[in-house]
């Protein structure tokens, strides 16, 4: 039974873990100030009929803090992509140089610092949202098991095992969403 307390504890730990690298990837995409590749991974470029990624028609290089260049690989689409970004609604201007599309990323503005904080809170509402699920199938294989002749004493240190590992996670989103707000609000 013990293997089986064990299976489950870990399967926990990487599915908040998977929360975790989620919460990640989300918090990476919203913008800080700071000009950042991640801003347009949400771009969709016309490619021969298809809507691609940017990542796969274009080099995204943040030159300096204020300014992202996109470098395409085939000088035919450019025009596609700058419609693209225009499309993404960002908020962001692309200019076109004829080799390139060069974006100036503004300052953020006060108000739209706290709207992008609010999105970061969201996220990590989102992600403790992952943790407490993770949380709730734990228990559930747990009662399962104590139904099939676990103890008691066994059931309870089980429980309290998988709510101390919610706990881990859940500072650790926490901690993170904390980093992104500051880093997010410093001017």
């Amino acid at each position: 039974m013990n293997e089986e307390i064990e299976f489950i504890i870990d399967a926990t730990k990487e599915s908040m873990a998977n929360a975790m690298t989620h919460l990640n990837s989300q918090l990476q995409k919203i913008r800080a100030g700071k000009a950042s590749p991640m801003m347009l991974s949400k771009v969709q470029v016309e490619y021969y009929g298809a809507l691609t990624p940017i990542a796969q028609v274009a080099n995204v290089t943040a030159t300096d803090g204020r300014t992202l260049t996109v470098q395409p690989f085939e000088k035919s689409i450019i025009e596609a992509i700058e419609k693209g970004i225009a499309h993404a609604n960002l908020g962001l201007n692309p200019q076109n140089n004829g080799e390139s599309i060069i974006i100036n990323i503004p300052a953020l503005t006060e108000e739209r610092r706290r709207d992008l904080s609010k999105q970061a809170k969201a996220e990590g509402e989102e992600a403790k949202v992952g943790v407490r699920n993770a949380r709730k199938e734990a228990n559930d294989g747990i009662k399962k098991l104590n139904n099939n002749g676990l103890s008691d004493d066994q059931t309870k240190d089980a429980e309290a095992s998988v709510q101390n590992v919610t706990n881990t996670f859940t500072a650790k989103i926490d901690a993170l969403i904390d980093a992104k707000e500051k880093d997010i609000m410093t001017v």
